[in-house]
């Protein structure tokens, strides 16, 4: 079994593991029972009430966070080159085509998301291998392919994220970083709870959110009273 150090030790003592603390209140006791030496991210753990493996259950969307990330984000805008100029002026910290299309090819994905243009998709096709598993394939339902590029470079860097149910049901999303203030972390907790009961399915039956924990990295997961929101 392993053993129990004594920084978490403490962070679990200021837990009620037997309560289910407001959102209001989380956001505050996570920053407390954090004891990284690091600017620690906050994160969002959602359980719900779906079946992933059907496709009407399928929970996917964007939420921009009031406050933004708290992280620096690096973006590759894959555009030809009448857009070149949209694109850097928005503040892509890569922009261009053929030359990246090989750089990726050859292994090189050291960006946070890929933002691209319609007629460039079918050039992205055979690099999906490469771009799937990594969660960088851009998606026109995540914004990531459209013509307006300077655009959604723009939200990407102020604080857009796009988020899916996993196959065991949850949705994990980073909402800030500890050094936030409680209530920014709480905005942006709460803005992403009311973007997820939006996308309800229709089919799904029962209850929809199951569960809520609010952590940072290394930190216990703090039970979140899901009602209040």
């Amino acid at each position: 079994m392993a053993k129990i150090s004594k920084k978490r030790k403490e962070a679990l003592s200021k837990i009620d593991r037997d309560s289910l603390y407001s959102l209001a209140d989380a956001a505050s006791l996570v920053k407390e029972i954090t004891t990284t030496k690091f600017d620690a991210s906050v994160d969002l753990a959602i359980r719900l009430g779906v079946d992933p493996r059907k496709a009407d259950q399928m929970v996917r969307g964007v939420v921009t966070l009031p406050h933004g990330t708290g992280k620096t984000v690096k973006v590759l805008a894959l555009v030809t080159p009448d857009k070149e100029a949209e694109a850097k002026e928005a503040g892509a910290d890569f922009v261009g085509l053929d030359e990246y299309l090989q750089k990726i090819k050859d292994g090189w994905t050291d960006v946070d998301v890929i933002v691209t243009m319609p007629s460039v998709m079918g050039k992205l096709g055979p690099l999906g291998r490469v771009l799937g598993p990594r969660g960088l394939m851009p998606n026109p339902k995540t914004g990531t392919v459209t013509m307006d590029i300077g655009k959604a470079v723009s939200d990407v860097k102020g604080g857009k994220i796009d988020f899916k149910v996993d196959k065991t049901g949850i949705v994990h999303a980073s909402i800030g970083k500890v050094s936030f203030d409680a209530d920014k972390i709480l905005g942006n907790a709460n803005e992403l709870m009311q973007t997820l009961v939006k996308l309800k399915p229709s089919s799904s039956k029962g209850a929809y959110i199951k569960s809520v924990s609010l952590s940072s990295t290394m930190s216990p997961g703090i039970p979140v009273e899901f009602k209040n929101v």
